[in-house]
């Protein structure tokens, strides 16, 4: 039988213990944004609401000032740019986006133009810049083929004292493939700035991560992309993202058959032998742009895009369903789905 003392210290400890599990529920706080057409759901662990409002009240702001200035139908910087580029005069461009013009010719570079921010006209073509979904029959192949013969890419925009200066009417620059991951590594270092050491930035399944989700590490789904569900899991470490890009989400779809927004920039068509590609990165843009890389290079090509782009954990799910990845994404994913089969395990650095 316990004596009053120790009754008593029992009952402060389970106080503490008590205080500390209120504590530990009001240390992580969730909110949602709304940005390039989709959620992003962003948790905080561990600072005061008060710090984590005023930042996200900063993120906030920026999302809508990149929307603005990032959209490519709409008025803004780069529906300008746009404009001259079809008009064939220079124009002039802050230090900002200069650094994202920058940062699209480097992933073109990186991608061997299996990612090219430059194919916006094949993109409208496709009907692919609207929010609806797009209905009918497929662009006509003679508008398509006009366009990819003239090789549109990022090399046709010099930047040269201010100026962005065309040297290709036919570039018209679609910062889609790349600007949510873009866009939410500059929230992260944002969040890193104000002393935030701990959070999930989540924009429609694409992740960036900062620390760890209290005394263990962030964890993730992958989406399947045959069903509802997710076909792996995957714990991240911090400071990484996990970008996935796929052709079940949005497509067009005509008689039947489905054309995927994924464009092969080298075609102007639509891919059609994969489902999705998974990345995981320190550098969300990187990831983000290389998962449409990966799905462009398709099953037969990616151990060599993987390489172009120093990827080392990737995962693709080819339209049977199969997977194909490399050595050190295996090693980390716990595959959920029984039913999923291995196809190929390849490691784009082996000598």
């Amino acid at each position: 039988m316990k004596t009053p003392r120790q009754l008593k210290t029992a009952a402060v400890l389970l106080a503490v213990v008590l205080m500390l599990s209120s504590c530990a529920k009001k240390i992580e706080h969730k909110y949602t944004l709304f940005v390039f057409g989709t959620l992003v759901n962003i948790t905080l662990y561990g600072p005061d609401k008060a710090t984590g409002d005023r930042v996200i009240a900063l993120i906030s702001e920026n999302f809508r000032q990149q929307h603005r200035d990032w959209h490519p139908w709409r008025k803004g910087k780069l529906f300008e740019i746009n404009r001259a580029i079809a008009g064939g005069y220079p124009l002039p461009v802050d230090a900002e986006m200069k650094q994202i013009l920058i940062e699209a010719r480097n992933l073109q570079h990186l991608s061997r133009g299996l990612f090219n921010p430059a194919i916006g006209k094949i993109v409208g073509l496709w009907g692919f810049h609207q929010d609806e979904k797009p209905k009918g029959p497929p662009p006509d192949k003679k508008a398509i083929a006009r366009i990819v013969k003239s090789h549109p890419s990022m090399d046709d925009l010099e930047l040269k004292h201010g100026l962005v200066i065309p040297h290709n009417k036919n570039v018209q620059l679609d910062f889609g493939g790349f600007a949510k991951g873009s866009a939410l590594d500059r929230a992260a270092a944002l969040l890193e700035k104000h002393g935030i050491k701990n959070a999930i930035l989540n924009a429609g399944g694409d992740l960036n991560v900062l620390g760890t989700h209290g005394n263990r590490p962030w964890r993730a789904g992958i989406r399947h992309p045959k069903h509802w569900g997710v076909i792996a899991t995957v714990s991240l470490q911090p400071g990484e993202a996990l970008y996935t890009s796929g052709n079940y989400y949005r497509y067009r779809e005509n008689e039947g058959k489905r054309y995927s927004h994924i464009i092969d920039p080298r075609t102007g068509w639509p891919v059609d032998h994969i489902i999705s590609a998974s990345v995981i990165h320190k550098n969300g843009a990187l990831a983000d742009a290389a998962a449409t890389a990966l799905t462009v290079a398709g099953p037969k090509h990616w151990l060599e895009t993987a390489r172009n782009m120093g990827l080392n954990q990737v995962l693709l799910v080819d339209k049977d369903g199969g997977l194909h990845m490399t050595p050190k994404m295996q090693k980390r994913l716990a595959i959920t789905d029984k039913k999923a089969r291995i196809v190929e395990i390849g490691n784009p650095f082996a000598k």
